[in-house]
């Protein structure tokens, strides 16, 4: 079976979907998520899952063990995981000034494109907004009109 169009995930989903200090968000998050791994349709970033891991071991309250984290990057590591290289970062650099993102931002943006997402889920960009093609989708935020 293909997978239906690529979604993007952005690195506060699987924060929020891992961390029990956000009841409003988790069950969006994580519901977001199961939809992703039963259609196999999730992509990531190398990016995206170094943030993952920071936060969770470090910011979550109680942190969360290394080795479960470790595990999880493990588990989401076997989704389309884009590799951050030089190129990417020049080419993020470029689209940073011509839509007016952050670096971090156009970096997770310039990945979605190369992974042939067709929506980018994140709390971070614009809902409604198209970047390099790319739909973005606030899952936590209200429907744009």
């Amino acid at each position: 079976m293909a997978p239906e169009r690529r979604t993007f995930v952005d690195t506060n989903v699987l924060v929020y979907a891992h961390d029990a200090g956000d009841p409003t968000r988790q069950p969006v998050a994580r519901a977001l998520l199961e939809e992703l791994w039963a259609n196999g349709s999730g992509v990531l970033s190398t990016q995206v899952l170094q943030e993952f891991y920071v936060v969770a071991t470090r910011k979550f309250q109680p942190p969360m063990p290394r080795a479960e984290a470790r595990e999880l990057v493990t588990l989401y590591a076997t989704w389309s995981v884009v590799q951050v290289d030089v190129e990417m970062i020049l080419d993020a650099a470029a689209l940073e000034d011509s839509a007016q993102l952050s670096f971090w931002d156009a970096l997770i943006v310039e990945a979605a494109h190369r992974a042939g997402a067709a929506r980018l889920v994140s709390e971070d960009l614009q809902t409604g907004r198209q970047i390099a093609g790319i739909a973005i989708e606030n899952p936590f935020g209200p429907v744009p009109l």
